[in-house]
Formats: structure tokens, C-alpha cells, sequence
């Protein structure tokens, strides 16, 4: 619940009072950050394999701010052409060593796509120099609406968590967020109402296998 819905760790304790579970917000805690993680690479694992033998493999990378204790971190996003989060991280710059970590540790996961869309950010151009991916990148004022759409859920349980103390505490719960978030976003404005209820299911019956 807490991962999922944009609610704070009191809201979720007060959730499961109702439904006769008395535990404390810090219990709530103790289980998304270790359980959290685990989920979220199981999806992941599940999603990596079948995506890579796509002809229209393409990557939507964006980067929004983040505000930790009165400084300003950046958050990276690659997306897919399906709208899938592939991978997050947190640096402290927004220049192209942050740009190329960020890349090199997307790519170690999944591959190099067929085509890579940033927005004008000139550490994207360089970065793209020097892996020898330039002819494969585009920007367009449009056309990266697919990356930034994917921050909105997260922006929603920013606030509800009322900031970040750490980077490191940003880096972790973003990775595991956009994993889960997209598990159970199941796209019901380009589905039809019964697919849409199938997918939702298939989702539930697998989330429930991966906290067996």
C-alpha cells in the first residue's frame, strides 16, 4: 500500500487497523524496505527478458530534480516505448559523468536500444559522443511526453511522504516505486473494460505469488 498508493506510512498503518491488523508505521517500515527491493527485482527480471527481442526497442530518458534536506539532487529515468521504467538513479549533477553512469548502468541490465529520445540537455549529446550512440539519438520537444509523464506517480507519493531525508533513501524507494507502480498501471484508457479487468487480475495473481 504504501509503495503503490501515494499514502504515508501512518495512513497505511490506519488502513490495516480497519481491516484488524494492529502494527506500528515503523512495522509498515521495516517491511517495504525489505520486501520492497525483492518485489521489485522479480518484476523486473520478469519484464528484461521479453523486451529485448522487440524491433521497436526505444528508450525515453528524462531527468527531474529532487529537493533532500534544502539541496538539489537529480533523479534519472529511462522509460520505454511501452512505458515501462527500466531504471532510476540519484546523482548530485546534472552533468555528463552523471549522464553516462546513468546510461552505462541501464544498458548493463538491458542492452543498447535501437533508439535513444532525450530532451536538448547537452550532457545527453556528449554522452551520446562518446558511447558511439549519436546517430541513434533524437530530440524533439514532443516527443519524450512518454519520460516525463512516468514522474507524475512518483511526484504524488513525494508528497505524501513529505520530501526525502537521503539520497540514498531517494535512490532505493524510486527504484522500487516505478517497478511496482507499473506492475499494477495497467493502462485502462487503451483497453477495453474487459481487458482491462483481465489484465488487473493477472497482475494481482502475480503480485500475490511473488509475497507467497
Amino acid at each position: 500500500m504504501y509503495v503503490r498508493f501515494p499514502r504515508s506510512l501512518r495512513q497505511v498503518e490506519d488502513l490495516l487497523h480497519e481491516r484488524g491488523i494492529d502494527i506500528s508505521y515503523e512495522t509498515v517500515r521495516a517491511w517495504w524496505n525489505r520486501f520492497g527491493p525483492m518485489f521489485a527485482n522479480e518484476i523486473k527480471k520478469k519484464r528484461s527478458a521479453s523486451l529485448h527481442g522487440l524491433t521497436q526497442w526505444r528508450w525515453h530518458l528524462d531527468e527531474v530534480f529532487v529537493r533532500i534536506n534544502g539541496e538539489t539532487h537529480y533523479l534519472w529515468r529511462s522509460v520505454d516505448h511501452e512505458g515501462e521504467v527500466l531504471e532510476v538513479l540519484v546523482t548530485r549533477r546534472q552533468d555528463r559523468k552523471a549522464a553516462l553512469r546513468f546510461l552505462r548502468k541501464a544498458m548493463k541490465r538491458y542492452g543498447r536500444p535501437r533508439v535513444m529520445v532525450t530532451d536538448p540537455l547537452r550532457s545527453y549529446q556528449a554522452v551520446m559522443r562518446k558511447i558511439g550512440n549519436a546517430a541513434r539519438q533524437e530530440t524533439s520537444r514532443w516527443l519524450n511526453n512518454r519520460a516525463e509523464n512516468s514522474h507524475q506517480p512518483f511526484r504524488r507519493q513525494e508528497r505524501a511522504m513529505t520530501k526525502f531525508r537521503s539520497a540514498k533513501s531517494l535512490q532505493k524507494f524510486a527504484a522500487v516505486h516505478a517497478s511496482i507502480d507499473h506492475h499494477f498501471n495497467q493502462q485502462r484508457h487503451l483497453c477495453s473494460r474487459k481487458n482491462f479487468r483481465l489484465n488487473r487480475s493477472t497482475a494481482l495473481a502475480e503480485w500475490r505469488q511473488l509475497a507467497a
